[in-house]
């Protein structure tokens, strides 16, 4: 095996891992990304279908999602590439008064974290933001226009480019198969390849981030879930512009890419295999009658079936992202367990994962986030939905 020194070497490149590529990198850090897909893309950035809000329950992650859409404001300029960051609003509906009530609890939290735009919408009004869908007997909703949608693999190629030019080291194909122990301190990243000594490491490898953390001999309570998708055939049914849009009793909803809606409904994984990203036939006809139901533009717009996909998400066990250091190893930084939002957040994401490593002071007051959080019994309370 040959050996190459680097300040930091990641270990996944992803939109997450990419994103703290660029921020290590930009910070004049020698970096090695390593990745065992053959090509970018080829994991759960690649199967994301790319909302973006600042619509949650929980102060932390309001506080990520500012921060991560500033960065999505200004990636063009700084990385060369569009990420396709469309700000066309993001709207909750609620079918009950106890539903309507978790959205005012979450949008006050929301306007005290400064996101005042966010509010509340009654049931009239729902029917001129939402003329597409089946309003009747609703109890209201929650909207905010700055919310909107993107495009992961944009972003993750923007990441991926910027980080090049400044230096970084990316190579796919290359799976982590060890990490090696100086007493508390990672020493060296190995695959099967090549030794790679390093000053730190980062663990962004998404659903497989437990796995590399076991490497260290560190337990990291992130599983991975399946997420499916389903397009409909190509169609203009629904505007081109329209919200992301999301009923809060079973989770069900959609966006519009590329002339299709893409249409979701969170579902437990296969019992019998919790890796499978084969979609469930089962699954798709609940998704699509549900769509037929709720939204009378597309009752005749057929789903394409053949065109549906999976992907995993990486969910910790509060529904958050793992950001930081164990102390039983502070040179091996984790930056995983997103449980679904870890596209959106993921500029801002590598941005604090790069400042914790470097020692500097974070944008963000981020120990909610620390992985020591569950050993030391202080999960972070709220939805993880909302």
């Amino acid at each position: 095996m040959t050996a190459a020194a680097y300040d930091a070497v990641i270990a996944g490149g992803g939109v997450i891992g990419a994103s703290c590529a660029y921020h290590l990198a930009r910070a004049g850090q020698r970096v090695l990304v390593l990745d065992r897909a053959a090509t970018p893309g080829a994991g759960s950035t690649g199967r994301a279908t790319g909302g973006f809000r600042a619509q949650y329950g929980t102060a932390i992650n309001i506080r990520l999602s500012l921060l991560a859409r500033a960065a999505l404001r200004t990636f063009r300029d700084d990385t060369g590439v569009d990420p396709g960051f469309a700000e066309v609003g993001y709207l909750w509906l609620a079918s009950t008064a106890h539903e309507l009530d978790e959205l005012r609890r979450a949008n006050a939290l929301q306007l005290h974290e400064g996101l005042t735009e966010a509010r509340i919408v009654a049931p009239d009004e729902l029917r001129e933001l939402a003329p597409y869908a089946v309003t009747d007997g609703l109890a209201g909703g929650a909207w905010c226009p700055t919310d909107g949608t993107l495009r992961p693999l944009d972003l993750l190629r923007g990441y991926l480019a910027a980080a090049a030019r400044l230096g970084a080291d990316i190579r796919w194909g290359e799976e982590v198969v060890a990490l090696e122990r100086t007493h508390d301190r990672i020493a060296a990243v190995v695959t099967r390849t090549a030794r790679h000594a390093c000053g730190f490491a980062v663990d962004a490898a998404g659903p497989w981030a437990a796995h590399v953390a076991q490497l260290a001999g560190l337990a990291l309570p992130v599983v991975p879930l399946r997420r499916q998708v389903v397009p409909t055939a190509p169609a203009t049914a629904l505007p081109p512009a329209m919200p992301l849009t999301i009923w809060l009793a079973d989770g069900f909803h959609l966006r519009v890419r590329d002339g299709r809606a893409l249409l979701l409904l969170p579902s437990p994984g296969d019992p019998a295999d919790p890796w499978s990203d084969a979609v469930d036939p089962a699954w798709i006809d609940r998704v699509a009658a549900l769509a037929r139901a709720r939204l009378p533009a597309l009752r005749d717009v057929p789903v394409d079936r053949a065109a549906a996909w999976a992907g995993l998400y990486e969910m910790s066990p509060d529904g958050h992202a793992l950001l930081g250091a164990l102390p039983a190893c502070p040179n091996l930084y984790f930056a995983n367990g997103s449980s679904g939002h870890g596209v959106m957040h993921a500029p801002a994401l590598g941005l604090l994962a790069s400042q914790l490593a470097l020692g500097a002071a974070p944008a963000l007051d981020v120990r909610a986030l620390r992985p020591s959080r569950f050993d030391e019994g202080e999960p972070i309370a709220g939805s993880s939905l909302l």
